[in-house]
This record gives structure tokens, C-alpha cells and sequence, in this order.
């Protein structure tokens, strides 16, 4: 008796851990720009809490780091051969992988793009923080945090992705437009908290008169704050994103303050617009999944704290 049981409970069970019944739902397959970034454990998340609420079983993945274009287009193709009933698609090059999109698209599969999108109307939306706008309400705290004047610097965390591109250019053009006594002195790419870390100290060390310095994601704000901590410059640090590490360089002072997106938000958003697309619905070219500014003063308030992730 206690083996029939057995054998009934793993007939019950699918090969990924989902119930049998789940077999018979649409499957969509989610990939992202990276894993290791906390980020994108909250975009997962978001996207796991959306598919139970729509009945769908998901897969979600993403290369171990965001420099792994290769990597990622390779997931890409491996996601089409399964002839999933959609993909959910966080572009590192917003055009190197059009072409496996189109073949997706030729294939019958709906495509979502989320965080960073394509240069192409192949999504049929995006879910996405408006990151030139939110860049820029950046641009204006170090602004303001500098007294309007002075040298600053800003590393971003790549330069092909849609989300570097406008992150960088959202920040450099609003200091242009509203802050003449302000000058850009330095620009310069990194993903990861190390290379950050040294791409920083050698900014720190090459203009001994910065007084700010933006950082456009998780890691290139890690490595910010580690940066400033190791060197003891006193600079103004932006940051954009969340993270234990980010928030803690926050409360102790390192950090100015950051941008957060809305990851779980983002998650959702994927999961539920693909849901809607295979029934058919007609989705908006953009969904906008917000912003908010925190800092020391308001990391604690219930509607930033829900944003943020550890």
C-alpha cells in the first residue's frame, strides 16, 4: 500500500515540481538579463506570484552576469525549441537579438519584453521603469546635493541594453539642460561590484575635485559604495536599484540615496501581459512600472519599503 501511494504521489508531479494538472496550462518561458543580481530575484518573484494567479506554469532564467550577450541568445534559442506559448524577454543588446525574436514571432510565440526592451515592434509591450526619466530625477537630487556646481562622474553599467543607454543618457542630459554649472568629467562602464569598485578609484584618483558620482544599477552602486568607503573621498554617491548592500551604504552615509524600480512589479507585469496575449487581448506598446527616489529619510516608509528588496 505504502508504494501505490508512494507511485500515485509521483504520478501526481511533474518533472519541474508543479502539479500534473499543470501540464495542460500555457507555459511561458521568462529570461532576463542576469540571476545573481538581488534585482532579479525580485522580478522572479513577481513573475512566480503572477503565474499562480493566472493558472500558468513559467520557467525563469538569465545569464550568471550581464556581460554574457552570447549566453543569453543562446537561452533565447534553447526557449523558442520549446514552443512555449509565449516568452517574457529582458534584452542585453537591445538589437543583436531581433532576429532570434522574429523567428519567435514567425513561430507563433508572443513576445513580452521587460526591463530592457528591443529596437524592434516585435514585443507586443514592454514593462519597464522609464529610466531616462528616473535617471534624471537622479541627475536633480546629486544636483541638488552639490549645490548646483562642480565636476561629476557617472558609471553605468553597460552601453548596448536599453536600460544603460537611458539610464546614462537620461542622467547626462538633465544635468545639461538644467545645471550649466555642473560638468561631466568622466564616463566609464562597468556591470559588476569589482569592476566597478576599480573603475571608481581610478575616476577618484584621475579628478581629485569630483563632488558626485552616479551609478546605474545594483552592481555599479555596490561597487560605489565600496569604493568610497575604501578611498574615504568625501563624493556625493547616486546609486539606482536596490539591495541589502546598497541600503545599508544608504543608512550609514555612503550613499546619497538611490533610484528603485518596481521588480516585482515588473515580474507581474510580464506574466499577466502574456497571459492576456494569448487570449487575444490587446496590450499598450509601453507599460510603465514606476519609480520612486529613496534615501535615509524615507527607506522605512511603507510605500518605498515595498519596492525595495534585500
Amino acid at each position: 500500500m505504502k508504494k501505490t501511494l508512494l507511485a500515485l504521489a509521483l504520478l501526481g508531479t511533474s518533472a519541474l515540481g508543479a502539479p500534473a494538472m499543470a501540464q495542460d496550462a500555457p507555459y511561458f518561458a521568462i529570461i532576463s538579463k542576469g540571476f545573481s543580481h538581488q534585482f532579479w530575484q525580485a522580478v522572479k518573484a513577481g513573475a512566480e506570484e503572477a503565474a499562480a494567479a493566472n493558472g500558468v506554469t513559467i520557467t525563469f532564467e538569465g545569464p550568471e552576469t550581464e556581460a554574457m550577450i552570447d549566453k543569453q541568445i543562446d537561452m533565447l534559442n534553447a526557449a523558442i525549441a520549446k514552443k512555449p506559448a509565449g516568452i517574457g524577454f529582458a534584452a542585453l543588446d537591445s538589437q543583436a537579438q531581433v532576429p532570434l525574436l522574429q523567428k519567435a514571432v514567425d513561430a507563433g510565440i508572443p513576445i513580452v519584453a521587460f526591463d530592457s526592451g528591443v529596437d524592434s515592434d516585435i514585443p507586443l509591450t514592454t514593462c519597464t521603469t522609464n529610466n531616462v526619466v528616473a535617471a534624471g530625477a537622479a541627475a536633480d537630487k546629486l544636483a541638488e546635493a552639490i549645490g548646483g556646481e562642480g565636476e561629476v562622474a557617472a558609471m553605468i553599467h553597460d552601453q548596448t541594453s536599453a536600460t544603460g543607454i537611458g539610464r546614462r543618457d537620461g542622467f547626462l542630459n538633465r544635468l545639461a539642460e538644467a545645471y550649466p554649472n555642473i560638468t561631466v568629467v568622466d564616463v566609464q562602464y562597468a556591470n559588476d561590484a569589482l569592476k566597478a569598485t576599480e573603475g571608481i578609484k581610478t575616476m577618484l584618483q584621475a579628478h581629485p575635485n569630483l563632488k558626485g558620482i552616479f551609478a546605474s544599477n545594483e552592481g555599479a552602486a555596490i561597487g560605489l559604495a565600496i569604493a568610497l568607503k575604501e578611498s574615504g573621498a568625501k563624493v556625493v554617491g547616486v546609486g539606482y536599484d536596490s539591495g541589502k548592500q546598497q541600503k545599508d551604504a544608504i543608512m550609514d552615509g555612503t550613499l546619497l540615496g538611490s533610484i528603485t524600480q518596481n521588480p516585482v512589479g515588473i515580474g507581474k507585469c510580464v506574466v499577466d501581459s502574456l497571459a492576456k496575449a494569448v487570449k487575444g487581448e490587446t496590450l499598450e506598446k509601453t507599460i510603465d512600472t514606476g519609480y520612486y527616489w529613496y534615501d535615509k529619510s524615507n527607506i522605512a516608509d511603507p510605500q518605498v519599503a515595498a519596492v525595495l528588496y534585500d
